[in-house]
């Protein structure tokens, strides 16, 4: 029988939460704060959303996979894949305030002005500290939203409440690895009973992620080094470092060292870097340009018609610019994502001594 007690039990207890909210806006029982999921009271259902949709409770990836993208366009190491693009938003005011080249402000605006959307939930932070999320129904609300957050917010709360509201017919979900597969759970596996409002989910965007911190250490953290936070980022590995732009402009440079002691438990245990669950996906360029270039653009992953028919148009209507991807670009990124799945089933294979969540799907990681 599942439960409330089975999420507790198999996700919360072992340290696999990812904080992604899935669970949440839906019943009064599960809720969050600082990054923290905690339940109120037990559940006896047979069956839930909480758990059904959970990124973090059993799930066959390769089931999934094949039931929601073509087959001929998966990828082992990336996922469903239709092409690689270097992008970014070709309005110089939107780049300014967004994280490397706003691509992802740049499509959601476009999807809203065409009406392709009615609104997108997003996350809001104020400079990259107390994020929480938001459902945008206008560009400026959207802009509102640039930038990213090393604090992970349960935004799929918002989803959740959302469409149980009805107000909106389209729905867009811009969110990490893990937010996009239970968005991708909650279309391909809705209770009958229940959920009657998936149809509303009108396109998902991926971010690319490594990890989120805890949100009271990266607190601590900013305050240590800096003085009001307006942006923060990590570059290549090769800089070892978490950079910190001041309110009044300078920018504080912070060793890793300090900064890895605070990735969220969850995080060690995800295998995708780059939100292989989503129609389009977008993450920070990689380039031979170096990073002096490369922070103002993005690296963009087609993944479905959907996706490809929203870039077609922004290109189209000069909302992006584009730029050719090196010819070493794709395999260094499926390297980077590889990367990523062996360290995360490594660290489950320690923590569980099998691949946990994973174990339906273990066909997948087989000899990593």
């Amino acid at each position: 029988m599942l439960s409330t007690i089975a999420l507790d039990t198999q996700v919360i207890r072992p340290g696999l939460c990812t904080g992604c909210g899935a669970c949440q806006g839906m019943c009064p029982y599960w809720d969050s704060a600082e990054g923290r999921t905690f339940c109120y009271f037990d559940c006896e259902r047979k069956d839930g959303r909480c758990q059904r949709f959970c990124p973090r409770m059993p799930t066959d990836l390769d089931a999934l996979r094949r039931s929601c993208f073509p087959g001929e366009t998966i990828l082992p190491e990336l996922g469903p894949f239709r092409g690689l693009y270097l992008t970014r938003a070709a309005d110089p005011s939107l780049r300014a305030k967004a994280q490397h080249g706003g691509t992802v402000t740049a499509l959601v605006e476009l999807a809203l002005r065409e009406g392709l959307l009615d609104a997108a939930v997003l996350t809001r932070s104020q400079g990259g500290l107390e994020p929480e999320g938001v459902l945008a129904a206008t560009p400026e609300e959207v802009r509102a939203c640039g930038g990213s957050s090393f604090q992970i917010p349960p935004t799929l709360a918002v989803l959740n409440r959302a469409l149980q509201e009805g107000t909106y017919r389209r729905i867009g979900v811009v969110g990490t690895p893990c937010k996009t597969l239970a968005v991708y759970k909650m279309m391909a596996n809705p209770l009958p009973d229940y959920d009657h409002h998936t149809e509303r989910i009108g396109m998902v965007f991926g971010l690319f992620c490594g990890w989120g911190l805890d949100w009271e250490g990266l607190r601590d953290l900013t305050a240590r080094h800096a003085q009001g936070v307006a942006h923060m980022d990590i570059p290549p590995s090769k800089y070892h470092s978490l950079e910190l732009r001041q309110e009044r402009g300078e920018t504080v440079s912070v060793s890793l060292d300090e900064v890895t002691s605070l990735v969220r438990s969850g995080c060690r245990y995800c295998t995708d870097m780059t939100a292989e669950f989503s129609d389009l996906s977008i993450g920070g360029a990689r380039s031979a340009a170096g990073w002096d270039e490369d922070k103002h653009w993005n690296q963009l992953i087609v993944r479905t018609e959907k996706g490809q028919k929203l870039l077609d148009l922004a290109r189209e209507k000069g909302v992006l610019e584009c730029r050719e991807v090196p010819e070493t670009g794709l395999d260094k990124l499926k390297g980077a994502s590889l990367g990523k799945k062996r360290t995360g089933a490594k660290h489950l294979r320690e923590r569980t001594g099998d691949l946990g969540y994973l174990e339906p799907s273990a066909a997948l990681f087989e000899g990593l």
